[in-house]
This record gives structure tokens, sequence and C-alpha cells, in this order.
């Protein structure tokens, strides 16, 4: 008795945690999205279907599965010029390292460093103006606005397709390869036929994390766009600080409750994957 009571014991702050900070708000954020002052209402779901709520939704997957997708690319070729590293190697354990750093980089001090580096007058952008006569923003003052999200996204989602899937890029075994030279198979057969499959679970598992990371960030957002609600969380702030002077939680948890469908919908596929992809690294 005591061998199970013990285990419990110490899972017990972790459990009030994550009773704490995520399942009571996520209850009432679900919940405010069926009340008003009146009641229990299904009014509120109306809202996921204004042509504004529409609109944030499609600009939040667009920026989530744009740099899902080239943060998915760009990190599955570190991983594979990683994994000929030996672990142990000093350069291998510096990029692991600060992979888990930068994977956790963001809100509002990357915003900042974003705007330091190459905002309007940002050192970047300064030098590139008068040395080099290159004006960056003579198209528009893109880095406030959605499209400005791409690069300081892209700063914590390489970092974390790195974490995520240098595992499974490590856990290819050199036998293999050997296996199919054997056979007279030849290095692409070798891909095709064992390594692509083999990764493919991997992969898209690590792409719906980088998804569902982009499609919940708030902090970056919010400090490099002032101005409008362009995507889903910041549509969440406008609805609850009421930038036209007045708010509306019930707005709000509707809203969340679209982001909470989606997020559920990603995690229980990503959760097949990795599960699948688990297979092939024990």
């Amino acid at each position: 008795m005591k061998s199970r009571i013990l285990p419990a014991l110490g899972l017990a702050p972790f459990a009030a945690y994550v009773l704490l900070f995520l399942a009571v708000p996520t209850l009432l954020a679900i919940g405010s999205g069926f009340f008003d002052d009146e009641g229990f209402t299904l009014d509120n779901l109306g809202a996921l279907l204004a042509p504004a709520t529409l609109e944030a939704f499609g600009a939040s997957v667009w920026v989530s599965a744009l740099t899902a997708a080239i943060g998915a690319v760009v990190g599955a070729v570190l991983c594979w010029a990683l994994a000929a590293l030996p672990e142990t190697g000093p350069l291998r354990r510096v990029v692991d390292s600060a992979s888990s750093v930068l994977a956790q980089f963001g809100g509002v001090m990357l915003a900042f460093a974003f705007i330091a580096t190459i905002g309007i007058q940002g050192i970047v952008t300064v030098l590139l103006r008068e040395r080099g006569g290159v004006d960056i923003y003579s198209g528009g003052v893109w880095l406030y606005e959605l499209p400005g999200l791409i690069l300081p996204y892209l700063y914590f989602q390489v970092p974390l397709m790195v974490i995520t899937f240098l595992p499974a890029v490590s856990a290819l075994r050199p036998g293999w390869a050997e296996a199919v030279a054997t056979l007279g198979g030849s290095s692409g057969a070798y891909w095709l036929r064992v390594g692509l499959p083999v990764l493919a679970p991997a992969f898209l598992g690590s792409l719906l994390l980088l998804f569902a990371n982009a499609f919940s960030s708030y902090a970056t957002a919010a400090a490099l766009i002032s101005q409008g609600s362009q995507i889903v969380p910041l549509q969440i702030r406008a609805a609850l600080i009421g930038e036209t002077g007045g708010s509306s939680a019930s707005t709000a948890g509707a809203l969340a409750l679209g982001m909470i469908v989606v997020m559920t919908a990603v995690m229980l596929v990503y959760g097949r994957l990795m599960a699948r992809a688990a297979r092939w690294q024990r």
C-alpha cells in the first residue's frame, strides 16, 4: 500500500498545478461561452460564425501552418546533420542546449529583440538603409502586421522541431541501411522504403506540435501587433478588454471554445502519431 501512496503524494503538487492552472481555466473558458447574464444560452456560439471571427481563425491557421511547415523542414535538415555528430560531442551538446533555450524564448522579450534588430529604427534596418541603401520597409511596415509574425515564430519553431524530431532521427539504426545495401538496394531505396516510412509519424507529429505551438501563441503577437485583432488570441483579448468601449466575456469564451476544439483535435492526432513513432525508438 505504501508503495502506491508515496508516488501518488509525489505527484500531488503537479496534479494541483494542472488542476488550478490548466483544468479550471479551461472549464471556465468553455463555461463562459454557454452562459450570459440571463443564464444558459447557445447564442454566444454565433460569434464563431461572425465574419471577423472566421477571418481571425483563417489568419491563425495560415500563420501557424506556414511557420510549422517551414520550421519542420528546416528543423528536420538540422536534425539530419546533428544525427551524424557524436552524441557526447561539444557541437551536438551546444546545439541541443541552445535549442532547449530558444524553443522557450518568446513573448515580449522576443518581440523586443526583433523590434530592436529589424524594427523601423532597428540596428539592422538602419545599417541597411544608411550604408546599403536598402529600405526593408519600402513596401509597408510589415513587422507590425500579420506577416511580421512569421520570423519571430520561426525563431522558436525551428528549435522546437530539433528537440522533438532529433530523437527519431537518432533512432535510425545503421544496420537497416547496411541490410538494404546487402540486398542490393541503393541509398535512395533505403530512404524510400525504410527511412521515410519510419520517420514519417514522428515528422508529422512534430509538425502538428509546431502548429499547435504557433496557434496558441499570444504574447509575441500582442507585443508586435498593437492595432486590430488579426488572430484569434488577439481577438479574445479585444473581447475581454473592450477596445471599442465594452467587453464581452461570453464572446471571449466562445472564441476560446473554438480554439480548444482545434487544439484538442490537433493534439489527439499528435498523440496517435507519436505513439506510433515511439515503436521505432525503443
